[in-house]
Formats: C-alpha cells, structure tokens, sequence
C-alpha cells in the first residue's frame, strides 16, 4: 500500500512541474540529479534556477544501467541549453545523465560546478559539437 500511495504522490508531482512549466517557459531549472545528504547544502545552486531533484539520494547504478537510463530520460526530458546540471552523486548517473542531455540539446547544456576554496558554484558551458581548432 506504501509503495501506491508513493506513486500517486510522485505522479502528481510530475504533473505540478509540468504545469509549473507551462506557465513559466522562461524558467531556468538546476537538475539536481541525485539528492544530496542532510550535511551538504545545495541551496547556492537555486541562484542559477529552480531545482528540480531527479533521483533519491540513496540511487545506485549497480547491475542493469537500463532501469536508470529509462528513468533518467524521462526526469531529463524537458532539458533546456538554459537549464543546469547539477552534478550529485554517483558518477556513473551524472556520466549517463549529461549524455542524455546531450542527446536532448545536440550537445549543448551547462553544469554547476562547486569551487571548494571560494565556496560557491560556478557555470560551466559546453557545446560538445562546435567546430574550431584542435590543439
């Protein structure tokens, strides 16, 4: 009964986003992908968007990627080149979650990344198809 009532309350969270989008389609997100513990504060990123938290903070990738790929595609679905990456967690899920965005925005998409020493995120683009000289 537990897991139904998850399962009503995540739908309807999904449906409260896209509507939220709708209504908002200038609005830049932060994809948080993993949540992150109690002890670390993710809070900078909203700065640069909304967050939007993709996966639990316990998900692991461990024997079958496909679940996780299938899972991914649809929390990224709606990625924007305005929108940001928020690289938390397991590797392997912020390895296959950008190159899902990838696939998303033909190569172009944003991360944040944390600078320890100044304390605070800093944006990062890339555009993984732009022709120019290869050094």
């Amino acid at each position: 009964m537990r897991n139904v009532h998850f399962e009503l309350y995540r739908a309807k969270q999904l449906v409260d986003f896209l509507d939220f989008i709708k209504k908002n389609p200038e609005e830049t997100f932060v994809y948080v992908l993993q949540h992150p513990p109690q002890n670390i504060n993710i809070l900078p990123a909203s700065n640069f968007g909304t967050l939007v938290f993709c996966l639990p903070e316990n998900s692991q990738m461990l024997f079958s990627p496909q679940p996780f790929i299938h899972k991914m595609r649809k929390n990224l679905r709606d990625f924007k080149e305005t929108d940001y990456i928020l690289c938390t967690g397991d590797p392997a899920i912020i390895g296959l979650s950008t190159a899902i965005v990838s696939d998303i925005t033909q190569g172009k998409f944003n991360l944040l990344k944390w600078d320890r020493q100044e304390r605070r995120y800093y944006p990062l683009t890339f555009n993984l198809y732009e022709r120019g000289e290869v050094r």
